[in-house]
């Protein structure tokens, strides 16, 4: 622990450290992450006097030999300023990915805590400050991040259902020691951060201070390059959703022709833009110039397809689409009662009576595509192959494996009454359908 001295003679905070904490306002519940070191020990102290009711919440990662004791230190210095606080325990894993070491691990657990924790209209403040925001651009410089990521750490974000605010973000790190020392506040140091196997810890140790032994000032220097790259990242998005807007984009698909007539850099800030609009990260491609050549200009016999976490890009009849990976299909039929919504990929399917008379429930069967299925349109129509007719809709390939055929009847009688929410015999549907049962088929598009 490194101890407080006596504090001053009448000390207090200086206005350029408690002005911007003061002005965070808009909150339900206002929340301090405090990790027990000296800038979120700060940061509590400055919320405390200037936000009554505030509350801090301690992530205890249980990777240190002092966590038990970071954890007793920040509970006491609640209590001593009359602070409601709150633990959780966290269990740091592993990522499977090149970058995921010990460091991103324990802060993505961080995240999910403090995304649990936090309600509609909370706001959670954390001390990250400048020298921390100067460390972050060099480390993203040093992984060839673009402008999104040399933009640093913005100020203000939402985060889960609340919003995470960084009021100290433009203050160096000595600022705010000083203030510190000259108050009496004691704090936690958290042995790992001496550890310089960890590439912050190397930046923060050996790096950063032969940096700023050649060039006083570089904490402003760094912030000013990174607010340039947030201003530029900003005008990149409002580029790609002027031009996703005028090329005629929809929900997720995306036409070729339009996507084909821009230049590369545009095509890849457009779709770096969509995928990150749709919820998803763009993947990490060494070669864009060659994906976006397999996307857009292979033949219109090929399936050209793009996979990433969670979703894909596919090419189909002069659309780029954007899909989502579904989760896997029952592999035997699924019967459909009334009163028993099945669940079936994006699909939510069910039977329910037209009418309060008394009608027998019927034989229903939900399955996927087999081969050689038929659907007959009218009563007393002919049918028609399913195949040729989902080609005839432009239903995309991957799609097509993926539809809920819905039939009455067992055995050799089978006959086909649903296709997904494409189609519904008249027989099922209308006002007044003749079978007495309504079948309903929805599907969430998100």
């Amino acid at each position: 622990m490194t101890q407080g001295a006596k504090p001053a003679p009448g000390c207090a905070f200086s206005e350029a450290l408690s002005a911007p904490v003061k002005a965070v306002s808009g909150y339900r519940r206002l929340w301090v992450a405090l990790s027990g070191g000296l800038d979120s020990i700060l940061l509590l102290h400055l919320a405390a006097r200037c936000h009554p009711g505030v509350r801090a919440v301690h992530i205890n990662h249980q990777l240190q030999a002092n966590a038990g004791e970071t954890e007793t230190f920040c509970r006491n210095v609640c209590a001593e300023l009359s602070v409601p606080f709150t633990v959780q325990s966290v269990t740091v894993k592993l990522g499977s990915g090149p970058s995921e070491g010990l460091e991103e691990s324990a802060r993505k657990a961080r995240y999910q805590a403090f995304e649990a924790l936090l309600e509609p209209g909370d706001t959670l403040l954390m001390a990250h400050h400048g020298d921390d925001q100067a460390e972050t651009v060099l480390f993203r410089m040093f992984r060839g991040s673009g402008v999104a990521g040399l933009a640093g750490m913005p100020k203000s974000r939402p985060l889960g259902a609340g919003h995470l605010t960084r009021p100290l973000l433009g203050i160096e790190r000595s600022e705010l020691e000083r203030n510190a020392r000259l108050a009496g506040i004691s704090w936690i140091d958290d042995p790992s951060n001496t550890d310089q196997r960890f590439d912050r810890n190397f930046l923060r140790l050996s790096i950063l201070p032969a940096l700023r032994k050649r060039w006083p000032g570089l904490t402003k220097r760094l912030q000013h390059s990174a607010s340039a790259c947030s201003e530029s990242g900003f005008l990149n998005q409002r580029l790609a959703e002027i031009q996703w807007q005028a090329l005629g984009g929809y929900e997720r698909r995306l036409p070729v022709a339009g996507l084909s007539a821009l230049s590369l850099a545009e095509q890849k800030n457009l779709l770096y833009w969509w995928i990150l609009h749709a919820g998803y990260q763009p993947p990490s491609v060494g070669d864009w110039s060659q994906v976006l050549h397999d996307l857009l200009q292979a033949a219109d016999d090929r399936s050209p397809e793009l996979r990433a976490d969670g979703y894909s890009l596919r090419r189909f009849q002069g659309e780029l689409y954007l899909v989502s990976s579904m989760p896997d299909l029952p592999c035997e039929p699924v019967p459909l009662e009334a009163g028993r919504p099945v669940n079936w990929g994006e699909w939510v399917i069910r039977l329910v009576p037209a009418s309060t008379a008394e009608t027998e429930w019927p034989p229903i069967r939900i399955c996927t595509r087999q081969g050689g299925e038929r659907v007959r349109f009218c009563v007393e129509g002919p049918s028609k192959p399913l195949k040729k007719w989902l080609q005839e809709q432009a239903v995309p390939p991957w799609e097509r494996g993926r539809l809920p055929l819905v039939f009455w009847g067992l055995g050799g009688e089978k006959e086909l009454i649903g296709i997904g929410d494409l189609w519904c015999s008249e027989q099922y549907c209308g006002s007044a359908p003749a079978a007495g049962w309504r079948l309903i088929v929805e599907r969430d598009c998100n």
